[in-house]
Protein backbone atom coordinates (compact mmCIF):
# COMPACT_ATOMS: atom_id res chain seq x y z
CA UNK A 1 0.00 0.00 0.00
CA UNK A 2 0.92 3.64 -0.44
CA UNK A 3 -0.20 5.50 2.68
CA UNK A 4 -0.24 9.27 3.12
CA UNK A 5 -0.59 10.56 6.70
CA UNK A 6 -1.37 14.21 7.18
CA UNK A 7 -1.50 16.94 9.76
CA UNK A 8 0.04 16.02 13.12
CA UNK A 9 3.03 17.00 15.20
CA UNK A 10 5.37 14.16 14.29
CA UNK A 11 8.39 13.28 16.42
CA UNK A 12 9.26 9.75 17.61
CA UNK A 13 10.86 11.04 20.81
CA UNK A 14 7.69 12.79 22.02
CA UNK A 15 4.72 11.48 23.92
CA UNK A 16 1.12 11.66 22.79
CA UNK A 17 -0.23 11.93 19.26
CA UNK A 18 3.10 12.73 17.61
CA UNK A 19 4.75 9.65 19.12
CA UNK A 20 1.92 7.28 18.25
CA UNK A 21 1.73 8.53 14.67
CA UNK A 22 5.49 8.16 14.24
CA UNK A 23 5.42 4.63 15.65
CA UNK A 24 2.47 3.66 13.43
CA UNK A 25 4.14 5.05 10.31
CA UNK A 26 7.47 3.35 11.07
CA UNK A 27 5.75 0.03 11.81
CA UNK A 28 3.83 0.13 8.52
CA UNK A 29 6.99 1.08 6.60
CA UNK A 30 8.84 -1.86 8.18
CA UNK A 31 6.04 -4.12 6.90
CA UNK A 32 6.85 -3.05 3.34
CA UNK A 33 4.32 -0.28 2.80
CA UNK A 34 5.28 3.09 1.31
CA UNK A 35 4.51 5.73 3.93
CA UNK A 36 4.66 9.53 3.53
CA UNK A 37 3.66 12.01 6.19
CA UNK A 38 2.97 15.75 5.85
CA UNK A 39 3.56 17.53 9.13
CA UNK A 40 4.89 20.79 10.62
CA UNK A 41 8.39 21.06 12.10
CA UNK A 42 8.43 19.64 15.63
CA UNK A 43 7.41 22.21 18.23
CA UNK A 44 5.31 20.36 20.83
CA UNK A 45 5.02 20.27 23.83
CA UNK A 46 7.42 23.19 24.41
CA UNK A 47 5.59 25.37 21.87
CA UNK A 48 8.96 26.22 20.37
CA UNK A 49 10.45 25.01 17.10
CA UNK A 50 13.11 22.41 17.88
CA UNK A 51 16.75 22.99 17.01
CA UNK A 52 17.59 22.03 13.44
CA UNK A 53 14.20 23.14 12.05
CA UNK A 54 12.72 26.46 10.96
CA UNK A 55 9.10 27.52 11.37
CA UNK A 56 8.90 29.05 7.89
CA UNK A 57 10.75 26.40 5.89
CA UNK A 58 9.70 23.44 3.75
CA UNK A 59 11.95 20.42 4.14
CA UNK A 60 12.02 16.66 3.66
CA UNK A 61 13.70 13.97 5.73
CA UNK A 62 13.57 10.22 6.23
CA UNK A 63 12.85 8.86 9.70
CA UNK A 64 12.68 5.10 10.30
CA UNK A 65 11.89 4.38 6.64
CA UNK A 66 9.15 7.03 6.48
CA UNK A 67 9.40 10.04 4.15
CA UNK A 68 8.56 13.09 6.27
CA UNK A 69 7.53 16.31 4.49
CA UNK A 70 7.66 19.39 6.74
CA UNK A 71 5.54 22.47 5.97
CA UNK A 72 5.68 25.89 7.70
CA UNK A 73 3.66 26.74 10.77
CA UNK A 74 3.31 29.73 13.09
CA UNK A 75 3.87 28.79 16.72
CA UNK A 76 2.59 31.28 19.32
CA UNK A 77 4.72 31.49 22.46
CA UNK A 78 1.56 31.54 24.62
CA UNK A 79 -1.13 29.43 22.90
CA UNK A 80 -4.72 30.49 23.54
CA UNK A 81 -8.10 30.08 21.89
CA UNK A 82 -7.77 32.43 18.91
CA UNK A 83 -3.99 32.06 18.67
CA UNK A 84 -4.34 28.30 18.56
CA UNK A 85 -6.83 28.54 15.69
CA UNK A 86 -4.50 30.81 13.72
CA UNK A 87 -1.62 28.45 14.50
CA UNK A 88 -3.51 25.48 13.01
CA UNK A 89 -4.72 27.51 10.02
CA UNK A 90 -1.17 28.49 9.02
CA UNK A 91 -0.17 24.85 8.66
CA UNK A 92 -3.42 23.90 6.92
CA UNK A 93 -2.68 26.56 4.26
CA UNK A 94 1.09 26.10 3.95
CA UNK A 95 0.81 22.31 3.60
CA UNK A 96 -1.65 22.41 0.68
CA UNK A 97 1.03 22.45 -2.08
CA UNK A 98 2.75 19.44 -0.53
CA UNK A 99 -0.58 17.64 -0.14
CA UNK A 100 -1.40 18.21 -3.82
CA UNK A 101 2.00 16.88 -4.93
CA UNK A 102 1.74 13.76 -2.77
CA UNK A 103 -1.85 13.14 -3.91
CA UNK A 104 -0.64 13.12 -7.52
CA UNK A 105 1.33 10.02 -6.56
CA UNK A 106 -2.02 8.25 -6.13
CA UNK A 107 -1.82 6.88 -2.59
CA UNK A 108 -4.10 4.04 -1.59
CA UNK A 109 -5.06 5.68 1.73
CA UNK A 110 -5.02 9.27 2.95
CA UNK A 111 -5.14 9.33 6.75
CA UNK A 112 -5.68 12.47 8.80
CA UNK A 113 -4.92 12.29 12.53
CA UNK A 114 -6.89 14.60 14.82
CA UNK A 115 -6.25 16.81 16.72
CA UNK A 116 -5.63 18.57 13.40
CA UNK A 117 -9.21 18.84 12.20
CA UNK A 118 -8.33 22.00 10.29
CA UNK A 119 -6.56 19.75 7.80
CA UNK A 120 -9.40 17.24 7.45
CA UNK A 121 -11.33 18.95 4.59
CA UNK A 122 -8.21 19.13 2.41
CA UNK A 123 -7.32 15.52 3.28
CA UNK A 124 -10.79 14.36 2.24
CA UNK A 125 -10.59 16.28 -1.07
CA UNK A 126 -7.11 14.89 -1.76
CA UNK A 127 -8.35 11.35 -1.13
CA UNK A 128 -11.32 11.77 -3.45
CA UNK A 129 -9.24 13.41 -6.19
CA UNK A 130 -6.59 10.69 -6.08
CA UNK A 131 -8.98 7.75 -5.74
CA UNK A 132 -7.65 6.92 -2.27
CA UNK A 133 -9.62 5.84 0.77
CA UNK A 134 -10.17 8.68 3.26
CA UNK A 135 -9.41 7.66 6.87
CA UNK A 136 -9.86 9.92 9.90
CA UNK A 137 -8.24 8.87 13.16
CA UNK A 138 -9.36 10.76 16.29
CA UNK A 139 -6.95 10.96 19.21
CA UNK A 140 -8.84 13.84 20.83
CA UNK A 141 -12.24 15.39 20.15
CA UNK A 142 -10.61 18.80 19.97
CA UNK A 143 -13.84 20.70 19.23
CA UNK A 144 -15.75 19.29 22.21
CA UNK A 145 -12.72 19.59 24.49
CA UNK A 146 -12.19 23.24 23.51
CA UNK A 147 -15.74 24.13 24.56
CA UNK A 148 -15.79 21.94 27.68
CA UNK A 149 -12.53 23.46 28.90
CA UNK A 150 -13.60 27.01 28.09
CA UNK A 151 -11.06 27.60 25.32
CA UNK A 152 -13.99 28.38 23.00
CA UNK A 153 -17.31 29.78 24.21
CA UNK A 154 -20.81 30.46 22.95
CA UNK A 155 -23.86 28.22 22.53
CA UNK A 156 -24.50 29.22 18.92
CA UNK A 157 -20.84 28.94 18.00
CA UNK A 158 -20.74 25.45 19.47
CA UNK A 159 -23.82 24.38 17.53
CA UNK A 160 -22.39 25.68 14.28
CA UNK A 161 -18.92 24.21 14.76
CA UNK A 162 -20.30 20.87 15.96
CA UNK A 163 -22.63 20.64 12.95
CA UNK A 164 -19.71 21.29 10.60
CA UNK A 165 -17.59 18.72 12.43
CA UNK A 166 -20.31 16.05 12.16
CA UNK A 167 -20.85 16.70 8.46
CA UNK A 168 -17.12 16.31 7.89
CA UNK A 169 -16.81 13.11 9.91
CA UNK A 170 -19.64 11.48 8.00
CA UNK A 171 -17.81 11.94 4.69
CA UNK A 172 -14.82 9.79 5.57
CA UNK A 173 -14.67 6.14 4.47
CA UNK A 174 -13.32 5.04 7.86
CA UNK A 175 -13.25 6.78 11.24
CA UNK A 176 -11.14 5.30 14.02
CA UNK A 177 -10.60 6.37 17.59
CA UNK A 178 -9.01 5.11 20.79
CA UNK A 179 -11.79 4.11 23.18
CA UNK A 180 -15.30 2.69 23.13
CA UNK A 181 -16.80 5.92 24.54
CA UNK A 182 -15.09 7.92 21.80
CA UNK A 183 -16.47 5.49 19.23
CA UNK A 184 -19.91 6.03 20.73
CA UNK A 185 -19.46 9.78 20.40
CA UNK A 186 -18.59 9.33 16.72
CA UNK A 187 -21.83 7.42 16.34
CA UNK A 188 -23.70 10.25 18.04
CA UNK A 189 -22.14 12.62 15.51
CA UNK A 190 -23.67 10.56 12.71
CA UNK A 191 -20.85 8.24 11.64
CA UNK A 192 -22.22 4.88 10.46
CA UNK A 193 -21.27 1.87 12.57
CA UNK A 194 -19.81 0.01 9.57
CA UNK A 195 -17.31 2.84 9.07
CA UNK A 196 -16.01 2.86 12.64
CA UNK A 197 -12.80 1.15 13.76
CA UNK A 198 -11.34 0.78 17.25
CA UNK A 199 -7.65 1.74 17.33
CA UNK A 200 -6.55 2.03 20.97
CA UNK A 201 -3.24 3.57 21.93
CA UNK A 202 -0.61 0.87 22.28
CA UNK A 203 2.66 0.30 24.06
CA UNK A 204 5.88 -1.56 23.34
CA UNK A 205 5.69 -4.12 26.12
CA UNK A 206 9.36 -5.05 25.71
CA UNK A 207 10.62 -1.47 26.04
CA UNK A 208 8.47 -0.75 29.11
CA UNK A 209 8.03 -3.51 31.66
CA UNK A 210 8.45 -3.96 35.41
CA UNK A 211 12.09 -4.14 36.50
CA UNK A 212 13.86 -5.41 39.59
CA UNK A 213 16.90 -4.07 41.40
CA UNK A 214 18.20 -0.55 41.85
CA UNK A 215 16.49 1.95 39.59
CA UNK A 216 19.04 4.30 37.96
CA UNK A 217 16.83 7.37 38.38
CA UNK A 218 16.24 6.74 42.07
CA UNK A 219 19.98 6.24 42.47
CA UNK A 220 20.63 9.59 40.73
CA UNK A 221 18.07 11.30 42.93
CA UNK A 222 19.42 9.64 46.08
CA UNK A 223 15.87 8.80 47.09
CA UNK A 224 15.77 8.19 50.83
CA UNK A 225 15.04 4.62 51.97
CA UNK A 226 11.40 4.24 52.87
CA UNK A 227 10.27 7.13 50.67
CA UNK A 228 7.71 6.54 47.94
CA UNK A 229 7.84 8.31 44.57
CA UNK A 230 4.62 9.69 43.08
CA UNK A 231 5.15 10.66 39.43
CA UNK A 232 3.45 12.61 36.70
CA UNK A 233 5.21 12.13 33.34
CA UNK A 234 3.71 13.64 30.21
CA UNK A 235 2.54 16.78 28.52
CA UNK A 236 1.95 19.76 30.80
CA UNK A 237 -0.94 21.49 29.07
CA UNK A 238 -4.42 22.82 29.68
CA UNK A 239 -6.36 19.54 29.74
CA UNK A 240 -4.44 17.98 32.62
CA UNK A 241 -5.52 20.03 35.62
CA UNK A 242 -1.94 20.27 36.85
CA UNK A 243 -2.77 22.57 39.74
CA UNK A 244 -4.20 19.47 41.44
CA UNK A 245 -0.69 18.02 41.55
CA UNK A 246 0.76 21.10 43.18
CA UNK A 247 -1.87 21.16 45.92
CA UNK A 248 -1.55 17.42 46.56
CA UNK A 249 2.23 17.80 46.92
CA UNK A 250 1.72 20.66 49.38
CA UNK A 251 -0.76 18.65 51.46
CA UNK A 252 1.73 15.75 51.66
CA UNK A 253 4.85 17.87 52.23
CA UNK A 254 5.49 16.27 55.64
CA UNK A 255 4.99 12.67 54.42
CA UNK A 256 7.80 10.36 53.19
CA UNK A 257 6.57 10.87 49.61
CA UNK A 258 8.60 12.49 46.83
CA UNK A 259 6.79 13.99 43.85
CA UNK A 260 8.41 13.92 40.40
CA UNK A 261 6.88 16.00 37.60
CA UNK A 262 8.43 15.24 34.21
CA UNK A 263 7.49 16.92 30.94
CA UNK A 264 7.12 20.16 29.01
CA UNK A 265 4.21 22.28 27.91
CA UNK A 266 2.38 25.55 28.31
CA UNK A 267 1.33 24.71 31.88
CA UNK A 268 4.75 23.89 33.31
CA UNK A 269 5.71 27.41 34.31
CA UNK A 270 2.53 27.82 36.37
CA UNK A 271 3.02 24.39 37.96
CA UNK A 272 6.58 25.31 38.93
CA UNK A 273 5.31 28.58 40.43
CA UNK A 274 2.73 26.72 42.53
CA UNK A 275 5.36 24.26 43.74
CA UNK A 276 7.96 26.89 44.63
CA UNK A 277 9.47 26.15 48.02
CA UNK A 278 8.22 22.55 48.20
CA UNK A 279 11.19 20.33 49.01
CA UNK A 280 9.27 17.18 48.16
CA UNK A 281 8.89 18.13 44.46
CA UNK A 282 11.39 17.51 41.66
CA UNK A 283 10.97 18.70 38.05
CA UNK A 284 12.48 16.92 35.04
CA UNK A 285 12.54 17.85 31.36
CA UNK A 286 11.50 15.32 28.73
CA UNK A 287 13.78 12.30 29.02
CA UNK A 288 15.37 10.29 26.18
CA UNK A 289 12.96 7.73 24.79
CA UNK A 290 15.43 4.93 25.52
CA UNK A 291 15.21 5.82 29.23
CA UNK A 292 11.41 5.90 29.38
CA UNK A 293 11.19 2.40 30.87
CA UNK A 294 13.57 3.30 33.68
CA UNK A 295 11.77 6.59 34.30
CA UNK A 296 8.33 5.01 34.65
CA UNK A 297 9.73 2.27 36.86
CA UNK A 298 11.20 4.88 39.19
CA UNK A 299 7.66 5.60 40.37
CA UNK A 300 5.83 3.74 43.10
CA UNK A 301 2.61 5.55 42.14
CA UNK A 302 1.66 7.19 38.85
CA UNK A 303 -0.50 10.33 38.86
CA UNK A 304 -3.07 11.12 36.18
CA UNK A 305 -5.02 14.33 36.86
CA UNK A 306 -7.79 15.44 34.49
CA UNK A 307 -10.02 18.48 34.23
CA UNK A 308 -13.77 18.15 34.59
CA UNK A 309 -15.36 17.66 31.20
CA UNK A 310 -12.25 16.23 29.50
CA UNK A 311 -12.84 12.54 30.24
CA UNK A 312 -14.39 10.55 27.38
CA UNK A 313 -13.33 13.33 24.98
CA UNK A 314 -9.74 12.16 25.35
CA UNK A 315 -8.06 8.98 26.58
CA UNK A 316 -4.68 10.11 27.94
CA UNK A 317 -1.91 8.50 25.91
CA UNK A 318 0.44 8.58 28.91
CA UNK A 319 -1.75 5.96 30.61
CA UNK A 320 -0.37 3.15 28.43
CA UNK A 321 3.17 3.54 29.73
CA UNK A 322 1.95 3.79 33.31
CA UNK A 323 0.09 0.50 32.99
CA UNK A 324 2.94 -1.25 31.17
CA UNK A 325 5.36 -0.34 33.97
CA UNK A 326 3.26 -2.36 36.39
CA UNK A 327 2.65 0.42 38.88
CA UNK A 328 -0.68 1.62 40.35
CA UNK A 329 -2.33 4.82 39.11
CA UNK A 330 -4.13 7.56 41.03
CA UNK A 331 -6.43 9.21 38.52
CA UNK A 332 -8.80 12.14 38.66
CA UNK A 333 -11.79 11.04 36.60
CA UNK A 334 -15.56 11.22 36.93
CA UNK A 335 -17.38 8.04 37.85
CA UNK A 336 -18.91 6.32 34.85
CA UNK A 337 -16.31 7.47 32.35
CA UNK A 338 -14.23 4.96 30.42
CA UNK A 339 -11.03 6.33 31.92
CA UNK A 340 -12.39 5.64 35.39
CA UNK A 341 -13.45 2.13 34.37
CA UNK A 342 -9.94 1.30 33.16
CA UNK A 343 -8.03 2.79 36.09
CA UNK A 344 -10.41 1.33 38.70
CA UNK A 345 -8.94 -2.09 37.85
CA UNK A 346 -5.41 -1.04 38.72
CA UNK A 347 -5.50 2.08 40.86
CA UNK A 348 -7.62 4.58 42.74
CA UNK A 349 -10.14 6.96 41.17
CA UNK A 350 -10.62 10.41 42.70
CA UNK A 351 -13.00 13.20 41.61
CA UNK A 352 -11.49 15.47 38.93
CA UNK A 353 -9.66 18.54 40.22
CA UNK A 354 -9.99 17.36 43.84
CA UNK A 355 -6.50 17.71 45.28
CA UNK A 356 -7.43 16.57 48.79
CA UNK A 357 -8.91 13.33 47.46
CA UNK A 358 -5.82 12.74 45.30
CA UNK A 359 -3.55 13.40 48.29
CA UNK A 360 -5.51 10.90 50.42
CA UNK A 361 -5.23 8.25 47.71
CA UNK A 362 -1.49 8.81 47.26
CA UNK A 363 -0.93 8.63 51.00
CA UNK A 364 -2.96 5.43 51.30
CA UNK A 365 -0.93 3.70 48.57
CA UNK A 366 2.38 5.03 49.85
CA UNK A 367 1.72 3.35 53.21
CA UNK A 368 0.44 0.07 51.72
CA UNK A 369 3.12 -1.67 49.61
CA UNK A 370 1.09 -4.87 49.35
CA UNK A 371 -1.83 -3.03 47.79
CA UNK A 372 0.56 -1.24 45.43
CA UNK A 373 1.95 -4.57 44.30
CA UNK A 374 -1.50 -6.07 43.71
CA UNK A 375 -2.71 -3.08 41.71
CA UNK A 376 0.58 -2.94 39.80
CA UNK A 377 0.21 -6.55 38.68
CA UNK A 378 -3.31 -5.77 37.51
CA UNK A 379 -1.98 -2.78 35.55
CA UNK A 380 0.61 -4.90 33.74
CA UNK A 381 -1.95 -7.62 33.00
CA UNK A 382 -4.27 -5.06 31.41
CA UNK A 383 -1.44 -3.72 29.27
CA UNK A 384 -0.40 -7.19 28.10
CA UNK A 385 -3.91 -8.30 27.20
CA UNK A 386 -5.13 -5.06 25.64
CA UNK A 387 -2.36 -2.70 24.56
CA UNK A 388 0.33 -4.79 22.83
CA UNK A 389 1.72 -2.70 19.95
CA UNK A 390 2.14 -5.48 17.39
CA UNK A 391 -1.35 -6.86 18.00
CA UNK A 392 -3.00 -3.43 17.68
CA UNK A 393 -1.08 -2.41 14.56
CA UNK A 394 -1.59 -5.78 12.87
CA UNK A 395 -5.33 -5.21 13.17
CA UNK A 396 -4.88 -1.72 11.72
CA UNK A 397 -2.86 -3.00 8.79
CA UNK A 398 -5.54 -5.53 7.89
CA UNK A 399 -8.25 -2.89 8.19
CA UNK A 400 -6.31 -0.61 5.84
CA UNK A 401 -5.89 -3.43 3.34
CA UNK A 402 -9.58 -4.32 3.57
CA UNK A 403 -10.54 -0.69 3.06
CA UNK A 404 -8.41 -0.45 -0.07
CA UNK A 405 -9.83 -3.72 -1.37
CA UNK A 406 -13.35 -2.33 -0.89
CA UNK A 407 -12.76 0.58 -3.27
CA UNK A 408 -14.93 0.44 -6.38
CA UNK A 409 -12.95 -1.29 -9.10
CA UNK A 410 -10.19 -2.45 -6.75
CA UNK A 411 -8.56 -5.78 -7.77
CA UNK A 412 -9.21 -8.74 -5.51
CA UNK A 413 -5.52 -9.04 -4.65
CA UNK A 414 -5.52 -5.59 -3.06
CA UNK A 415 -6.37 -7.19 0.25
CA UNK A 416 -2.93 -8.81 0.42
CA UNK A 417 -0.86 -6.28 -1.53
CA UNK A 418 1.95 -4.45 0.24
CA UNK A 419 4.40 -1.77 -0.89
Amino acid sequence: MKILIYGVNYAPELTGTGKYTAEMAAWLAARGHTVDVIVPPPYYPQWRIQDGYRAGAYMQETIDGVTVHRAPIWVPPQPGGVKRLIHLATFALSSLPTLVRRALGRPDVVMIVAPALFCAPAAWVAARASGARAWLHIQDYEVDAAFELGLLKGRWLRRMVTACEGALLRRFDRVSTISSRMLALATAKGVRADRLFSLPNWIDLHAIQPTEGVNPYRAEWATEPGHSVAMYAGNMGGKQGLETLATAAYLLRHEPIDFVFCGQGSGREELERRCAGLRNVRFLDLQPVERLGDLLNAADIHLLPQRRGAADLVMPSKLTGMLASGKPVVCGAAAGTELAAVVAQCGIITPPENARAMARAVRALAHDPQRRATLGRAARTYAVTTLDRDAVLTRLEQALLDSVAAKPGAPAQAAVRRG
